[in-house]
């Protein structure tokens, strides 16, 4: 269901529109995500710019051994 909330938002956004220079920078960040996105998936993204998985602990944190094992 549509939460008033946004009814709100978009008779703002109606009232008062975006400028165009921020349209061309919201599509322009959405055409820059998904060209990243397209290298990533073609396999043309180096090797140096992934991100590599951390293992989680507690809080995000790995815990250190107190014994030093």
């Amino acid at each position: 269901m549509l939460d008033p909330r946004w009814l709100l938002r978009a008779s703002l956004w109606v009232r008062n529109p975006p400028s165009l220079k921020r349209v061309i920078l919201v599509f322009a960040t959405i055409a820059l995500a998904l060209a990243i996105i397209g290298v990533e998936k073609l396999g043309f993204w180096p090797d140096w710019a992934q991100a590599d998985r951390v293992p989680r602990g507690i809080g995000g944190v790995t815990p250190i051994d107190p014994k030093g094992d």
